[in-house]
């Protein structure tokens, strides 16, 4: 968004150091944390970010005129007065020559811990393994470092980094997709459709950019990375997601499961066309074989009593979040679920046009889950439209980490469910997107996820270890479950080492 508060409120172009202190030792003014630090372009105060303790939005709120602040170590600037990331600059260009020194001190600094590195490596054996042992004693799993990378806010990006590190913990799913082969210079077969893609989209391989950033993400070289070619890709083949407004994360995952499903379909060949998983005449990729189940949805004639069965493949399903239970503040995943499948009668707009009364009647429609997949996604829906605008509900909706058990959703008759038993029906948590804030097109995206066993917060550019706590405590908006029994076509299974 181009912003018209900058000429009024930016007034410096290099922060405050004083010498005495190391290299970027930024911290915030008012709780001394070093956690996610913005600095304020009006007057050069440190302040934590709105997610941490929020004093540099206090900071906006007590005085005058100072809107406009820039995060320490992205280089986002952001105006509290537009509540939007800002991408233009003043005439004179104070956010770019500010940035210019934030990255020179940001090298300054990598150059000191080097310097510190090598004078603990000039230590004695002894003693280094001394402080290892101290260490690991009173931190314990704080000290563990985490493996993946973190993603830089590109501007509102905080939608599409929760769900790619969501997607990135999948570890069936993100081990395939790593372990493709370079995808550029593959042209894609000649398939007709009825609908024409746009000149040039065929070319462009959302799945080659996604590749090659699971991968940087593993290599776990950097702190954190960002994922400006997957995001250029995405603006040209999902044309609503253009623009640094926020977006919602599961619009974007559904539109990215979506375009890589087509994409693979295109790009690689199948050896048969008996695949168990959805799609006809057996097209199945990795994305149908870890996330697709089927829907069977059943019409029952009120006044006939005849029975319509229809299969729906589905990637996700969405949850309605039913009115917590009397003296309760809160409701359980299991009640999502059940009013999920419940029988509902339908309304007198939506009636059922019976092929034996040759009319339209009173029905009632029950859902089934019909077979379900590897890797069960529930969107808890959390955004309603209300007169002209979307409201989100902040109902604490409690939900099992571990043994979450589906049986009681499952069609149990066995001639209706030809191959569906297979496999557990027992999932576990492997991640989590939660939305902060109460706007539909505000607020900011986190996930959660578990990697050999410990869980990880991802805020952006920031990866930290959490505890199972404070996982089970959040509002969550998506989440992915994973099947214990996880069953795979031979020519889609992968061995999972990262």
């Amino acid at each position: 968004m181009e912003c018209v508060h900058l000429d009024e409120n930016v007034k410096i172009t290099a922060p405050s150091m004083k010498s005495e202190n190391p290299p970027c030792a930024w911290s915030c003014a008012a709780c001394k944390t070093d956690k996610s630090p913005w600095i304020c372009l009006t007057c050069g105060v440190i302040n934590c970010g709105r997610y941490v303790n929020g004093h540099a939005k206090q900071h906006y709120e007590d005085k005058e005129q100072h809107s406009i602040c820039m995060d320490c170590s992205s280089f986002a600037t952001f105006c509290y007065a537009c509540d939007e990331f800002v991408i233009n600059d003043t005439e004179s260009g104070h956010l770019d020559k500010l940035r210019n020194h934030l990255q020179v001190v940001a090298a300054s600094s990598q150059n000191h811990n080097r310097e510190n590195v090598n004078l603990r490596r000039r230590s004695s054996s002894e003693s280094t393994e001394n402080n290892k042992k101290k260490l690991k004693t009173e931190t314990g799993a704080k000290a563990v470092k985490p493996r993946t990378s973190g993603l830089r806010n590109l501007g509102n990006t905080c939608f599409m980094n929760a769900v790619l590190q969501s997607l990135s913990n999948i570890q069936q799913f993100c081990v395939y997709i790593k372990q493709l082969p370079a995808l550029e210079q593959k042209a894609p077969r000649k398939v007709h459709h009825k609908r024409r893609c746009k000149e040039g989209e065929d070319d462009i391989l959302l799945v080659e950019e996604l590749r090659k950033t699971l991968i940087a993400l593993w290599q776990g070289k950097k702190g954190a990375i960002a994922p400006e070619s997957l995001f250029s890709v995405i603006w040209k083949v999902v044309p609503r997601f253009r623009g640094y407004q926020q977006q919602d994360a599961h619009e974007f995952m559904r539109y990215l499961l979506d375009r890589l499903h087509t994409e693979l379909l295109t790009l690689l060949p199948y050896p048969n066309s008996n695949s168990p998983y959805i799609g006809p005449k057996g097209k199945s990729t990795i994305v149908t074989a870890i996330f697709g189940g089927l829907l069977q949805n059943e019409v029952n004639c009120l006044i006939c009593g005849t029975d319509s069965k229809k299969h729906d493949p589905f990637l996700d399903l969405s949850l309605d979040i039913p009115k917590p239970r009397d003296g309760e503040t809160f409701c359980r995943l299991a009640e999502c679920l059940a009013s999920f499948t419940e029988v509902e009668e339908l309304e007198e707009s939506e009636l059922y046009n019976c092929g034996t009364c040759k009319s339209k009647q009173r029905s009632t429609k029950k859902f089934w889950i019909r077979r379900l997949p590897n890797v069960l996604c529930l969107h808890l829906k959390r955004f309603r439209w209300s007169s002209c605008f979307r409201v989100k509900l902040e109902t604490f909706v409690s939900f099992p980490l571990r043994g979450l058990d589906m049986n009681k959703y499952v069609l149990n008759n066995m001639h209706e469910t030809r191959g569906s038993s297979t496999g557990s029906h027992e999932y576990d948590l492997a991640a989590v997107i939660v939305h902060h804030g109460s706007g539909a097109g505000s607020g900011h995206y986190t996930a959660y996820a578990v990697h050999e066993g410990r869980w990880y917060h991802f805020n952006d550019s920031t990866v930290t270890v959490c505890e199972e706590e404070v996982v089970a405590k959040c509002k969550a908006y998506i989440m992915f479950y994973v099947r214990r029994e996880i069953k795979l076509p031979d020519y889609l299974n992968v061995t999972v080492n990262q």
